[in-house]
């Protein structure tokens, strides 16, 4: 049994080169370590208030666009990844204003009574909207279709 982590085996590789060795993987698995697509949609990755939320998930969606027009799925996916993690890290902090959701004993901790009225929340609705449209496209699951062939072969 080998070592090595999934993130072990996502290091030093350029997938816009290699989109072959490139596994969808999990929920936002490899998000933050898949180069070069990292370090390109990252800058505009931002959901700490509903405006940043808005002006990061419509740039995100607009490197998703320009990465359709060039049928690179690694990106495609990584987009939608990013914008998933805004999603899910908006409502991370709606329902935890800390960030932490368990004790140090595993145990949830219970949410924050005014979770839904939260600048958090509002930014989580607007990752969310994006990331529907973009898992949902018709070009995504296209290119999807195509590169899980290519791996299966």
């Amino acid at each position: 049994m080998s070592d090595t982590t999934y993130a072990d085996n996502y290091r030093n590789i350029d997938f816009r080169k290699h989109p072959e060795k490139y596994k969808i993987g999990r929920g936002e698995q490899g998000v933050l370590i898949a180069e070069p697509y990292k370090s390109e949609i990252l800058p505009y990755w931002k959901f700490a208030t509903p405006d940043m939320a808005r002006e990061s998930s419509a740039k995100i969606y607009e490197l998703f666009q320009e990465y359709a027009r060039h049928d690179d799925f690694v990106g495609m996916d990584m987009a939608r990844k990013f914008l998933l993690m805004g999603f899910t890290r908006s409502r991370r902090y709606a329902n935890h204003s800390s960030g932490v959701k368990y004790t140090k004993d595993h145990k949830i901790i219970t949410q924050d009574s005014d979770w839904r009225k939260s600048d958090k929340a509002k930014s989580a609705q607007i990752f969310y909207e994006t990331y529907v449209k973009v898992k949902d496209s018709s070009e995504y699951l296209a290119l999807k279709d195509k590169h899980l062939g290519k791996l299966n072969k």
